[in-house]
């Protein structure tokens, strides 16, 4: 039985021996810490049912947790050079396929296809590198993939970003398109002194249940989140300031402040504090006006 990876001790030997070197452009840093993975796999909700997709194993320490506790696991590394560590680590485990690409560019659809059951749901775990994390996040939610949960470490600001509620300083559109799809919740925080190597900031873990239906059924999720955007243009600016700025011309201001007070919305007010539910009135209204 190999034993588990989840010590620094153990985590320098095991790059030590296969002479590995970090790769900064892959923002890779390794959990150390047998608490902090324990908590992961806990705060996923992980049994003997389950089967879990997970994204950029490393050198499998997370992976061989999911693997004790999951039905089946399929990590997905886009760095080949850890195909030797990972063969090691994970030899015991005959429940976990590591297939090797971006995830941003394999196809998920049929992976799942491919290693799992029809019909079956999936949860998402991952260690995210820092500069993907929103790409990789809004792809799994807007793939239509049977995905339940996704539960991911991610820089702690960031994460605080896709909780936060309507008037909080983090509140934006990346909260609003991430709420529109899922329910976040952050599990806990993780200093930087658990991974090799450090990185520059704290992390927290985040789960992200997939609602089976959107936060709200608005006309054109196009236009909605074009007018998201807009809205947020300049976070000082008033609603109709950043929206004349950003998405109507001169000749229209009349209009707009006539939709924006007939869903009782004041045009004086920012963006920032509007509910995903009021951006969802205010966008099928001025759909409608266009």
């Amino acid at each position: 039985m190999n034993k588990r990876i989840s010590s620094p001790r153990q985590t320098q030997d095991i790059i030590k021996q296969h002479d590995f070197t970090f790769k900064k452009s892959l923002g890779q840093n390794f959990l150390i810490d047998e608490n902090i993975l324990s908590n992961i796999v806990s705060a996923a909700d992980v049994t003997d049912s389950s089967y879990v997709i997970e994204i950029g194993p490393g050198i499998g320490a997370l992976t061989q947790l999911l693997a004790e506790r999951a039905k089946k696991v399929v990590a997905i590394e886009i760095d080949e050079r850890l195909k030797p560590i990972l063969s090691n680590t994970l030899n015991d485990h005959s429940n976990v396929t590591v297939r090797f690409g971006d995830v941003l560019k394999v196809d998920l659809h049929q992976i799942i296809k491919e290693e799992f059951p029809d019909g079956a749901e999936i949860k998402v775990i991952a260690n995210l590198p820092y500069y993907v994390t929103t790409p990789i996040l809004m792809m799994l939610l807007t793939s239509q993939l049977p995905i339940t949960d996704i539960v991911v470490m991610i820089q702690k600001e960031v994460a605080e970003r896709l909780e936060a509620s309507p008037g909080e300083k983090s509140y934006g559109s990346l909260s609003i398109a991430v709420q529109y799809m899922a329910e976040p919740r952050i599990m806990m925080t993780v200093p930087k002194t658990v991974f090799i190597p450090q990185p520059n900031v704290d992390s927290a873990v985040i789960r992200l249940q997939v609602r089976k239906e959107k936060k709200v059924q608005v006309i054109s999720e196009d236009f909605f989140f074009k007018l998201v955007r807009a809205s947020f243009g300049q976070r000082r600016k008033t609603l109709i300031n950043n929206l004349m700025n950003n998405l109507y011309k001169k000749d229209q201001k009349e209009s707009l402040i006539s939709v924006l007070e007939g869903v009782s919305i004041d045009p004086k007010r920012r963006g920032e504090t509007l509910s995903i539910e009021e951006f969802g009135k205010l966008a099928d209204a001025l759909y409608t006006m266009k």
